[in-house]
């Protein structure tokens, strides 16, 4: 291992629109990655030594809490699971490989970076309601917290963020 400490990087917090007047919803996108240990260190030999002590799956946790103005507007938690099975896949040269779950969908990624980026790039879609956000400018900025516990290969981690602020025109 390198050594290098785990830590979110990239936490932008974007906006689609700037202007809200007629529409119902207010759509952000936040993203974020993952780097430092944890994702130099995730590779086929560590998924395959973890699958001999039958330490068979590693989730990570995050947290967002959307604010303006210290008061939070918005929480949600949701996490991306990493499962390390036996494969047969004639595509993949490893007795065992991973798939990732990602929004409640399984991925099958073929290379070691597909699954870093499935698993440590996170790109979220929040929608807001327009009547959660009072009238005029409003800078909403996201607190992010990541989490992940104890494997073979990493000690429990949380690690803490925030993003820049979007800013968004609240009208009738």
């Amino acid at each position: 291992m390198k050594n290098e400490k785990n830590k979110l990087q990239n936490i932008i917090l974007t906006t689609t629109q700037e202007n809200v007047s007629r529409d119902d919803l207010v759509l952000l996108n936040l993203t974020l990655q993952i780097t430092g240990d944890i994702r130099s260190s995730f590779n086929q030999t560590t998924w395959e030594k973890a699958y001999n002590k039958f330490d068979n799956t590693f989730r990570v946790n995050i947290e967002v809490s959307l604010k303006s103005d210290r008061q939070i507007i918005y929480s949600t938690k949701f996490w991306r699971k990493a499962i390390f099975f036996w494969t047969r896949n004639p595509k993949i040269s490893h007795r065992i490989w991973i798939s990732v779950i990602k929004d409640d969908t399984p991925f099958y990624p073929l290379s070691e970076e597909e699954s870093k980026t499935l698993l440590f790039d996170i790109n979220k879609v929040i929608e807001l309601k327009k009547t959660d956000l009072n009238k005029g400018l409003q800078k909403i900025y996201a607190d992010v917290t990541v989490s992940w516990g104890s494997h073979n290969f990493t000690e429990p981690t949380k690690l803490k963020g925030h993003s820049n602020p979007a800013e968004i025109s609240i009208s009738n």
